[in-house]
């Protein structure tokens, strides 16, 4: 193919050779111009069949190598200290540390100020009588026990001594079962609304 293409450049330039020298003989008295003399002026040479050099590859890795190349990998990292997650539960934010910070006191109108105080006088006394009801209730039946012991102790010194002892039957009551509650078969626990915050750190 290159030859046949150098060979037909060859036969044109050879005829537009002949064509401006004739037309130089005819008109001996014109100037020569560019446009002759390029023509004459240009030469072929042989063409070029080389094969480009090709780069050569590498040689691919071996196992071995790789794996020589990952324990070294794993022994650099093992060398750095892993860094250390924080615990957010466990910072206290900083605005909570300013000192200075102090909630302002709610101003409230003198009608709801004065109900708030008949309010709470109104708890004391209720707790107050409350608290003297059970005390009354508490001497009354210490009272009646101790008179019972007395009575008792006059008819018979060993149901008295018997009656001092703690009753182990009082609360008979026993129970036993299992100490967890058993798993429900594929239950699905919710686990509601909620925005996940938590942050991810890579090593």
């Amino acid at each position: 193919m290159s030859m046949c293409l150098s060979r037909s450049l060859c036969r044109v330039l050879s005829r537009q050779t002949a064509s401006s020298s004739f037309m130089l003989g005819e008109h001996h008295h014109a100037v020569l111009t560019p446009w002759f003399a390029s023509v004459m002026t240009l030469k072929t040479s042989a063409s070029l069949r080389a094969e480009p050099k090709k780069k050569k590859k590498a040689a691919p890795m071996s196992d071995q190598l790789q794996r020589d190349r990952l324990k070294r990998r794993v022994r650099r990292m093992e060398k750095v200290p892993p860094e250390l997650i924080p615990i957010e539960d466990h910072i206290t934010p900083v605005s909570c540390l300013d000192e200075t910070r102090e909630r302002s006191a709610v101003n409230l109108l003198f009608e709801e100020s004065e109900r708030r105080a008949s309010l709470l006088k109104e708890w004391c006394r209720y707790k107050q009588e409350q608290n003297m009801a059970e005390m009354q209730a508490v001497e009354l039946a210490l009272k009646a026990q101790t008179e019972a012991l007395e009575e008792l102790k006059l008819e018979s010194e060993e149901l008295y001594h018997a009656s001092l002892k703690p009753d182990t039957l009082l609360f008979p009551f026993t129970h036993e079962g299992p100490v967890h509650t058993p798993p429900i078969n594929k239950y699905d626990a919710p686990d509601g609304k909620y925005n996940d915050i938590t942050k991810v750190y890579t090593q």
